[in-house]
């Protein structure tokens, strides 16, 4: 018997952090929430870090999500950007592995492989390719919906990895 699993996805960003819920049963995927949480630029590090694992928490308890999923970080040019991005992309696999969620993580590559078929495109093929798997979808903004494709990435991961632990245990 096949049971529903709820996902979050989450797009890591110190200024902006991308959160999308999806639940997968067996093939199909519903949606269930999307949103961003912010933090204020005008604050120090330390405290726009609180802003976002505040916001992450409040959203995991809020929605109880049975697995995680976060996207990597690209190195770009910027070294201290590039620092800033993986403290904020900490707290986003910080806060649903305090509340005993196992996280995966994500390449950007796989995750438009995944969503479009190929590990190049634009963020508009996302974002329509999202709304075919899901047609009820809501998402304001890029980061929501670039969190949304990294959760149904992990949706199709998770079947390929359960099929094979299956595979192995017939």
């Amino acid at each position: 018997m096949q049971t529903t699993i709820r996902i979050i996805g989450i797009d890591p960003g110190l200024r902006r952090t991308g959160w999308g819920i999806i639940e997968t049963l067996g093939n199909s995927l519903r949606f269930v929430a999307s949103g961003t949480v912010t933090s204020d630029g005008d604050m120090d590090l330390a405290s726009r870090l609180c802003q976002l694992h505040d916001g992450l928490a409040e959203v995991v308890h809020s929605y109880q999500p049975h697995e995680a999923a976060v996207e990597q970080t690209f190195v770009n040019k910027d070294a201290t950007a590039t620092l800033k991005l993986g403290q904020a992309r900490g707290i986003a696999m910080l806060v649903p592995a305090l509340a005993g969620l196992r996280v995966a993580e994500y390449a950007p590559n796989a995750v438009k492989k995944a969503v479009i078929g190929v590990g190049h495109g634009e963020k508009q093929q996302i974002h329509m390719m999202i709304k075919v798997l899901m047609p009820k979808v809501e998402f304001k903004g890029n980061d929501a919906a670039d969190a949304l494709a990294i959760a149904i990435c992990h949706a199709h991961n998770r079947q390929s990895v359960t099929s094979r632990l299956a595979a192995l245990m017939a």
